[in-house]
């Protein structure tokens, strides 16, 4: 109970800040609707209690499973069955993953249909399976990571050339959302499991990172691909962002509700039974440790549940009408202003960011502090969902123009930077664009798209979780050289010993 309590005091400073920044926008520049007020503020408290709950589910579910997989899988010895189950866990993890269908839904209705919905899924889901995989096989084998992220992006800015802006934006979102609530807690256990069985301690350490990085590019890759292959017509600007009309409270948390658990369902329900199997196989677990893992799988999906219910039926709908209404103003400062603010605050609620910064603090004893990765974090994010909103401000101003020069940057500091902070930097690219990024970031630009006048939904509408899922590399990495700076001054290396 006591760890609960701690989790929920965690989830209230997160959530209340974003809550109090809408209240205000209401009585202020972007009055709302009663009934829309009403469902964000449920989907708040749902929010709060989901993501607790959740929460206390990983450390007691998700993360003992596959910190137990990975230990497994390296115990065999045979480097073509890490590869291989690697394959077949990283399709089935993402295809389920909650994130990537809220993303696939959006870039289906926006298109009406274009880009079917089971297509953008397929797709992004074998292109994270292969990087997965490839991943797993770069700890085993000691291949470092700066160099398997610098050739993987180098095929990124080749296959940039000759695909469309359209699917540019689409491949770019896509590799943020590939990584959310479920996936992170899965593939960072597995990454520790693997790593962990290395006698070096300082190898072990630094490859306990970087594997959802590397899943991510995965991502990017996988559509860019689909788009030179495929060759599609111009999507046309017509295609537009449909504000939510809903007049009743409870209705879309009704509706919404068989959704959400089927999709959860499928989610989780891939991992129980690959957890059985393991368990009947390999693990051997005392019945003790068995139901405790069990009970874990069970508060995952009852906290995933309540959470994705409040972020798509209360804070979704609150993101659109906010951005639509903020970009109508005469004075567009204030739609760049409270992008800043939103990015800033919006980032502290992802779940898989909780994950992340506890292993962090976990892996480095704690001299690397979750706080400060949490504001280095919301930095990054803040200006990220800014210059998006400049962007769709000023439509001249295209995504790549900030993408080329960010990863230039990002994958030059990964050469000078303490190498344990290249893993948690591309890491956290990929766990800072997660469902509230997914949902209530995306609707808030994509409202904005739509009231500004040249703007296009499809071009500038996407691509703002890009944007978060590149600013962190940057910033977590700048907070590397932060600490090598001040490591030299300690006398101990940059990895705190």
């Amino acid at each position: 109970m006591s760890v609960f309590l701690e989790k929920l005091h965690e989830v209230l400073l997160s959530v209340v800040p974003i809550t109090i920044i809408v209240l205000i926008l209401n009585f202020t520049l972007t009055p709302l609707e009663t009934p829309v007020l009403i469902r964000f503020l449920l989907g708040a408290v749902l929010i709060i209690i989901g993501l607790a709950i959740f929460l206390f589910g990983v450390d007691i579910g998700i993360t003992p499973i596959g910190t137990l997989m990975g230990s497994s899988l390296t115990k065999t010895n045979k480097y073509w069955i890490v590869g291989l189950v690697g394959l077949f866990l990283g399709f089935i993890i993402n295809i389920a993953e909650p994130d990537i269908h809220i993303l696939a839904g959006q870039v289906d209705s926006v298109t009406g249909g274009s880009i079917p919905k089971f297509s953008i899924l397929l797709v992004v889901s074998i292109g994270i399976a292969v990087m997965f995989a490839l991943g797993l096989l770069r700890i085993v084998y000691n291949f470092p990571l700066y160099r398997f992220l610098s050739l993987s992006y180098l095929l990124i800015f080749g296959l940039a050339f000759f695909t469309s802006p359209e699917f540019l934006a689409i491949a770019f979102d896509a590799s943020g959302a590939t990584t959310g609530a479920l996936t992170v807690p899965f593939m960072l256990a597995i990454a520790l499991g693997v790593s962990n069985l290395k006698k070096d301690s300082k190898a072990s350490e630094k490859d306990s990172f970087g594997l959802v990085g590397i899943a991510s590019a995965g991502a990017i890759i996988s559509v860019m691909l689909m788009s030179i292959s495929s060759r599609p017509d111009k999507l046309t600007g017509s295609m537009e962002y449909k504000l939510p009309q809903e007049s009743s409270i409870f209705r879309p948390f009704i509706e919404k509700l068989p959704t959400v658990v089927g999709e959860i369902v499928l989610a989780l329900l891939p991992i129980a039974l690959l957890f059985l199997l393991f368990n009947f196989v390999s693990f051997k677990l005392s019945k003790r440790a068995f139901r405790k893992i069990l009970k874990g799988l069970l508060y995952t999906f009852i906290g995933l549940v309540l959470f994705l219910l409040g972020v798509n039926a209360g804070f979704m709908d609150v993101g659109g009408i906010v951005g639509y209404k903020l970009a109508l103003l005469e004075n567009k400062a204030f739609l760049i202003l409270i992008g800043f603010s939103l990015g800033l605050v919006t980032i502290l609620a992802e779940p898989a960011v909780y994950v992340l910064t506890h292993q962090i603090e976990d892996v480095t004893g704690g001299y690397v502090p979750r706080k400060l990765v949490l504001l280095a974090l919301s930095i990054g994010v803040g200006f990220s969902v800014a210059l998006s909103m400049l962007r769709i401000i000023i439509p001249e101003i295209k995504l790549w123009h900030y993408l080329l020069p960010g990863y230039i940057i990002a994958i030059s500091m990964m050469y000078v930077v303490p190498k344990l902070f290249i893993g948690m930097a591309f890491d956290s690219g990929g766990v800072a664009s997660g469902p509230m990024t997914a949902t209530f970031v995306l609707a808030f630009a994509q409202g904005a798209a739509q009231a500004i006048e040249g703007a296009h939904v499809m071009i500038d509408g996407f691509g703002v979780i890009a944007m978060v899922a590149m600013t962190p590399l940057i910033a977590l990495q700048a907070l590397g050289l932060i600490f090598k700076v001040k490591a030299r001054k300690e006398g101990v290396d940059a990895n705190g010993q």
